[in-house]
């Protein structure tokens, strides 16, 4: 069963996937994972192709410089994403191809809406929290200021239309990381009744 995990920045996805990845696995069942942001990151990296295309584009790969800009203006980052998401797309279809039916594939895609693979998914998680909230988690845990964590959530789709549209939703405002542990178990035991 393939499984859509999104939400906004800093939303705590990434952290709700391990966790349920851990969960299903416990059960016996077999997961697993795909993360986008590292498989940009890696193609960034990596990828000869990619980074002469990027290079092209923006000049120098310096991520820190990369990330201000494309954050601050929206025909760059469309360019980016224009160079980065095929690839990335690729190797999810490429990943789920190659998967037993009975595995869980668990896909952690920040913009899962954005690109329209919402219905390649068996269901939907969108892992959730107030805006103040991923602010003061994109300021402390990635050293940013407030003002760019500020343009980054703005620059995803509104974090209310992606719950909306969601199978699941999954509640990580400022409550200890238990209760994220206890909303994964919840949800694994939910998709083994599935």
């Amino acid at each position: 069963m393939l499984i859509g995990i999104t939400g906004g920045i800093a939303s705590g996805k990434s952290s709700f996937t391990s966790r349920l990845s851990l969960c299903l696995s416990r059960q016996g069942g077999q997961v697993a994972v795909f993360n986008a942001d590292a498989a940009a990151r890696e193609l960034l990296s990596r990828d000869a192709e990619i980074q002469r295309r990027v290079r092209e584009i923006f000049g120098e790969l310096d991520r820190a410089r990369l990330r201000e800009l494309v954050f601050h203006d929206e025909p760059a980052r469309k360019r980016l994403e224009s160079i980065l998401h095929p690839p990335v797309i690729a190797r999810w279809r490429e990943m789920a191809s190659q998967l037993d039916p009975k595995t869980w594939f668990l896909s952690d895609i920040p913009l899962l809406y954005e690109t329209g693979l919402e219905g390649e998914c068996d269901r939907v998680v969108v892992v959730a929290c107030r805006g103040a909230t991923q602010i003061e988690r994109i300021v402390s845990q990635r050293g940013l200021t407030p003002a760019l964590a500020s343009q980054m959530i703005a620059s995803q789709a509104c974090l209310a239309s992606k719950v909306a549209r969601a199978d699941d939703v999954v509640w990580n405002d400022d409550a200890p990381l238990s209760r994220l542990d206890e909303q994964a178990e919840l949800f694994a035991e939910i998709l083994f009744t599935l």
